[in-house]
């Protein structure tokens, strides 16, 4: 069996604020964006690898959730309990600093952790959680 990851999803609630995140802070690339206001698809990924995408989705658009648990969804998000995706780099403190300049919301400067590895932490305009790993 080939099996691999294509695309994972993190919601937002600004997509406009989302977009700017991940194109103009992370350096992703943009892919797709379909919708309008803030019913948006915006499907992003590094450059250069197009077999690796980020779906970003309003959260409420799933028919298949109550209102208590799209209430519970948005809560989540407020607080930046909701998503989080782990990416990778060779050059940690490189892209910490870039991200930093950008005014990305750093939660967790580049620190060495207890289970070998090194890794920061930023949200992004939703209140996802990004943790950046360095490659060794």
């Amino acid at each position: 069996m080939d099996i691999t990851i294509h695309t994972s999803v993190l919601p937002h609630d600004d997509p406009d604020a989302s977009l700017a995140f991940y194109r103009d802070t992370l350096g992703f690339e943009v892919r797709s964006d379909v919708g309008s206001g803030t019913m948006r698809w915006i499907t992003v990924g590094p450059a250069g690898r197009p077999d690796t995408s980020l779906l970003l989705a309003p959260p409420a658009a799933d028919p298949g959730i109550t209102e208590d648990e799209r209430r519970t969804v948005v809560e989540m998000m407020a607080k930046g309990t909701y998503g989080w995706i782990l990416l990778a780099t060779e050059d940690l403190d490189a892209t910490f600093e870039k991200l930093q300049a950008g005014d990305a919301d750093v939660i967790q400067e580049p620190t060495e952790q207890p289970y070998g590895v090194r890794d920061c932490a930023f949200r992004d305009p939703a209140g996802n959680q990004i943790r950046i790993q360095e490659l060794r």
